[in-house]
C-alpha cells in the first residue's frame, strides 16, 4: 500500500490549495459574481499578491538566510547550495517576479490605480525590482554559480554585483510595499 499523501507533493498541495479556495467561493456566494468584472478585478489581485509574497518571500529568504549562511557552510558542503538550491530558488524567483508585475499591471487597468500616487511609485520601484532580477542579478548568479561558463575572478565579480543588487531589491521593497498598500488609506492622512 502506497502510504504518500497529498502534501508530499507540491503540485497537488497547490491543485488542493486552488480546490478549497474554489470551496470558499461557492459557500461565500461569490460563484454569482463570476460574470461581474469586479470579481475578475478582485481575482487578479489575489494572484498579484500571491506571485509577490512567492517573489519578495524569496527576495527575503536569500538576503536574510541564504547569503549570511554561506560563509558558516563548510566548501564541501556549499554545492548542495549553489547546485541544488539556488538555481530552483532562482526559477521561482524570476517566475514570481514576472508574474507579479503581470497580474499588477492587470490589476492596475483593472482598478485604475495608475492615478493613485503611492500605487504609482510602488508600481515604479516594483518594475525596477523586476528589471533588476531578470536583467542584473540573473544574468550574474548565471555566472556566479556556474550555470554559465565563467573564470574564477568573472565569478567573485559576478557574485558581489548580484548580492548587491539583491539588497538594493531588499531596499526597495520597504517602499514598494508601503506605497501598495497604502493605497487604501483615506487620502486626508
Amino acid at each position: 500500500m502506497n502510504s504518500k499523501t497529498p502534501w508530499e507533493n507540491l503540485h497537488w498541495a497547490l491543485g488542493i490549495g486552488v480546490i478549497l479556495a474554489a470551496i470558499v467561493l461557492i459557500i461565500s456566494g461569490h460563484f454569482k459574481a463570476l460574470a461581474d468584472s469586479t470579481f475578475w478585478a478582485f481575482l487578479f489581485r489575489v494572484i498579484h499578491i500571491w506571485s509577490g509574497i512567492l517573489w519578495i518571500g524569496l527576495l527575503y529568504y536569500f538576503n536574510f538566510v541564504q547569503i549570511p549562511s554561506m560563509p558558516k557552510i563548510p566548501d564541501e558542503q556549499k554545492p548542495a547550495v549553489s547546485k541544488v538550491i539556488a538555481p530552483s530558488a532562482l526559477f521561482f524567483f524570476r517566475w514570481g517576479a514576472a508574474s507579479t508585475v503581470l497580474f499588477g499591471l492587470i490589476t492596475m487597468f483593472y482598478n485604475q490605480s495608475w492615478h493613485n500616487t503611492p500605487v504609482a511609485i510602488g508600481m515604479l520601484l516594483g518594475l525596477l525590482m523586476a528589471y533588476n532580477v531578470w536583467f542584473i542579478i540573473w544574468p550574474n548568479q548565471q555566472k556566479a554559480l556556474g550555470l554559465v561558463e565563467a573564470d574564477a575572478d568573472t565569478k567573485k565579480k559576478a557574485a558581489r554585483m548580484a548580492m548587491l543588487t539583491s539588497r538594493f531589491n531588499t531596499m526597495l521593497s520597504i517602499p514598494m510595499l508601503y506605497g501598495m498598500v497604502s493605497a487604501h488609506l483615506p487620502q486626508q492622512w
